[in-house]
């Protein structure tokens, strides 16, 4: 039961991201964002947007700690290329990494498209240029990738304390990124709210997965 509820958990967050999502294209959209482009959700965005101002500095610490992910991600791939060279056959590789790389694939892909297909763009210009906003693309990482840390550590490590830090360093970091995000004043405040939508549901899914294969390894 606890599998199904995370499961659709996960789901419902993903369907209420599509329905988000096309609702940010057809309420209240202004064109009012960086080059008279249009905006979704207008008067709470540039409302906030003003109530927060712009943080340069604040962007470029996100910025700078958003490869964190991409490590983590290196760090379990790592472990999979090991074993899978260890054990000479992908079966051998344990079945929660597998799901883990899957998992990741899934996250970069759903990146990559909203890189590629923008649905609007940053309140500013960014090295004189627009780009992509909607979700935050670093909310995404961050809340999709950085809790499997905390998934594994529980899964593979053994003292307690270890286990402890980790989580708490990791819950602290993502807390930090996702509201220093929010405060750079670099996105809209619609863009945040889609990027805890879809790693939510994203988060879900991989998470009711590691439960199913522990299930069935039990």
């Amino acid at each position: 039961m606890k599998v199904k509820r995370i499961f659709n958990a996960g789901v419902g967050l993903i369907m209420g991201f599509v329905l988000f999502t096309i609702v940010v294209q057809a309420v209240d959209v202004q064109y009012a964002g960086v080059n008279n482009s249009a905006i979704g959700f207008a008067t709470v965005n540039l409302w906030f947007h003003k109530l927060t101002g712009v943080n340069l500095k604040l962007y470029t610490v996100t910025d700078r700690f958003s490869a964190v992910p991409f490590g983590v991600c290196t760090l379990f791939g790592a472990v999979g290329a090991y074993q899978l060279i260890k054990r000479k056959s992908i079966f051998k590789v344990d079945s929660d990494i597998v799901a883990l790389g899957i998992y990741y694939v899934m996250v970069i892909i759903c990146y990559c498209c909203f890189e590629i297909f923008p649905i609007n763009y940053r309140p500013i210009l960014i090295g004189g240029a627009m780009e992509a906003s909607y979700p935050s693309s670093t909310t995404l990482l961050i809340m999709s990738v950085m809790p499997t840390l905390i998934v594994q550590s529980e899964k593979r490590l053994k003292t307690r304390n270890i286990k402890n830090i980790i989580n708490t360093v990791t819950i602290a970091f993502t807390l930090f990124m996702i509201t220093a995000r929010l405060l750079s004043g670099v996105h809209w405040l619609t863009d945040i709210v889609g990027g805890v939508l879809l790693s939510g549901g994203l988060l879900c899914m991989y998470i009711s997965a590691v439960l199913k294969i522990e299930q069935e390894d039990f």
